[in-house]
C-alpha cells in the first residue's frame, strides 16, 4: 500500500484545520507535515509533524518539502476588507506562489489550493482578480495535477467577523435551495465538509489530461460523503 505524504500551510485557519484534522484520522496517511507561525494543536498522531515557519519566506521550510507528493495550501487571510491591498497580496497571492514555486523544485506532484467562486484574472473585482491571477500562476508551473477548490460562502460554527458574517451565516443556508443548476457553485458549504472534501481528494485518481481540476459546490458535497468509503488498502478513483 503506497502511503500518502501530505504537506500543508494553513492548517492554523477554519478550512485548514478541518483539512487536516479529517486527513489524520485516515488510515492511507503515511505522513501529514504541518507548516505555519503558529502549531494547530487539536491536529495528533504518530504521522503529524508540525513546523513553526514564516510563511512570507520559503528559506524558513524548503528543506522540509523533500519526501512529500501531495501540498495543500489553505493560507489567506480572513478579512481581506481589513487589510491593504499591497498586504492581502503577500499573503494570499505572493506567499501561496512562492509555496508552490518550493513545492515544484522539490518534486511535489499535486498542489491542492483553496481559492474562491469567480476567480478569474479578468475580474473587476480586486479579490477575485488575485485570486484568478495566482491560479493562472499555479497552472503555469504545470504540476502533474492541480486541484483548485473554490468555495463560495462558508459556513462556521461561530461568527468569526462580525455583522456581516453573521448576516451571512444567518441567511445563507436558506438561499442555497434557491441556487440550482449551473449556479449551484454559488452555494454556501459547511466548513468541515469542505475540509473532508480537500482530505479525501488527496486519495482520489485523476486522468484528466489538462492537469488542473476546479472544484465547486457539488463536488465538495460528493468527495465528503465519500470519505468514510476510505480504507486500509484502496484508493478511490473519482
Amino acid at each position: 500500500m503506497n502511503l500518502k505524504k501530505v504537506i500543508m500551510l494553513g492548517a492554523t485557519g477554519a478550512v485548514g484545520n478541518q483539512a487536516a484534522l479529517q486527513l489524520s484520522k485516515i488510515p492511507q496517511l503515511g505522513q501529514l507535515t504541518l507548516l505555519g507561525r503558529n502549531q494547530a494543536n487539536n491536529i495528533v498522531g504518530e504521522v503529524i509533524q508540525q513546523h513553526q515557519v514564516d510563511v512570507c519566506k520559503p528559506d524558513s521550510y524548503c528543506s522540509l518539502l523533500q519526501g512529500h507528493e501531495i501540498a495543500i495550501c489553505t493560507l489567506g487571510v480572513g478579512q481581506p476588507s481589513k487589510m491593504s491591498k499591497q498586504a492581502f497580496v503577500e499573503i494570499d497571492k505572493i506567499a501561496v506562489l512562492d509555496f508552490a514555486i518550493a513545492c515544484k523544485a522539490a518534486g511535489i506532484t499535486h498542489f491542492q489550493l483553496l481559492s474562491s467562486v469567480g476567480a478569474s484574472a479578468a475580474s473587476r473585482s480586486f479579490y477575485l482578480r488575485s485570486k484568478g491571477e495566482l491560479e493562472d500562476a499555479l497552472k503555469a508551473l504545470n504540476f502533474e495535477r492541480l486541484s483548485l477548490f473554490q468555495p463560495s460562502m462558508i459556513i462556521t460554527p461561530k461568527n468569526r467577523y462580525g455583522l456581516s458574517q453573521a448576516l451571512f451565516l444567518k441567511f445563507m443556508p436558506l438561499l442555497d435551495p434557491l441556487l440550482i443548476g449551473s449556479l449551484n457553485k454559488f452555494r454556501s458549504i459547511v466548513v468541515d465538509r469542505l475540509g473532508k472534501a480537500i482530505a479525501f481528494n488527496v486519495f482520489t485518481e485523476y486522468a484528466d489530461i489538462n492537469k488542473s481540476e476546479t472544484l465547486h459546490w457539488a463536488d465538495f458535497i460528493t468527495l465528503s460523503m465519500n470519505i468514510n468509503k476510505l480504507d486500509n488498502s484502496i484508493v478511490i478513483d473519482k
